[in-house]
């Protein structure tokens, strides 16, 4: 962590979130009422958030193939943020007590505790109704920005933490309220997006600090960094795509018909709609996609 030590302190205002975690705080291990099953006719996920919602490849398929979907796009759905919270608790980890991060480190403590309860409920799900989790999928790392200066390539860090973090809160906000679902599912979205709410500012503050000590050092490198995120953003949408999942759920020919549902413009609007609060507040702060050098 030398290149950490290269970097202005980050210095926040985390009052307000801190008291929010403290005041917010609950026992994970006892607040859910687990059913032993769930209803064979529930939905696990919207149906309008599968990744087939809107195109004629989900009409071609049987009702039980829906719902089956449904079922293991959930499984997809978690298995992500288990494998997302673990990498992103990593970083953190190896940060916390870095003279650089002094400063927010009373906020990391609950947000490392916090995603670890996470970690847990999400795999909970999985293993209790769909009996396993689908293995992490391979990633962009950061290591394809090593060309990028330290304060940048720390920047990025964070950044990729933030995005997993808004994309997933769209689709528990969502979840969270609909009455199609079994109450299990709402719940864990339902607790998942109030946490999550507070390490999306976070991550916002955190990103808007060190973007501006990028500029400061280095404006040039900012492009560079916006063709990173856009392709990070895209890299994204694309694991929840999981060909075992449409294989799970019975559907025949899955890397093709992936291939059919990326391409196919209802999934691309469908995309917009889900980055749309990201791409806007990188675009506020400067890193947008419109700053890419073509």
């Amino acid at each position: 962590m030398a290149a950490v030590r290269e970097i202005e302190p980050i210095v926040l205002d985390l009052n307000r979130l801190e008291q929010m975690a403290e005041s917010g705080y609950y026992n994970p291990y006892t607040m859910f009422d687990w059913p032993d099953s769930i209803e064979p006719d529930k939905p696990w996920m919207s149906e309008n958030l599968t990744t087939l919602a809107g195109t004629p490849m989900w009409d071609e398929l049987t009702r039980e193939q829906q719902i089956a979907l449904t079922r293991w796009e959930a499984v997809n759905f978690f298995s992500l943020n288990i494998h997302g919270i673990r990498e992103l608790m990593s970083e953190v980890v190896m940060r916390i007590h870095e003279k650089t991060y002094a400063h927010v480190s009373e906020f990391l403590h609950h947000f490392i505790g916090e995603e670890n309860e996470h970690m847990w409920f999400f795999a909970q799900f999985c293993l209790r109704y769909g009996g396993k989790l689908y293995p992490a999928q391979p990633t962009l790392k950061v290591a394809s920005a090593d060309h990028l200066s330290p304060v940048a390539r720390e920047m990025i860090v964070f950044a990729r933490i933030l995005i997993f973090e808004e994309i997933v809160d769209y689709y528990n906000s969502y979840m969270a309220t609909d009455q199609t679902l079994p109450p299990i599912a709402r719940e864990i979205n339902r607790v998942h997006h109030q946490d999550e709410s507070r390490h999306v500012a976070f991550g916002r503050m955190i990103f808007q600090n060190l973007l501006g000590q990028v500029m400061k050092r280095d404006p040039d490198e900012v492009p560079l960094i916006a063709e990173y995120l856009e392709n990070y953003l895209q890299y994204s949408i694309g694991t929840l795509y999981n060909p075992a999942a449409y294989r799970d759920a019975g559907i025949p020919d899955a890397l093709a018909l992936r291939r059919r549902a990326l391409e196919h413009p209802a999934r691309i609007e469908a995309h917009d709609k889900i980055l749309k609060r990201t791409r806007s507040f990188l675009s506020k702060v400067g890193a947008g996609r419109e700053v890419i050098r073509r």
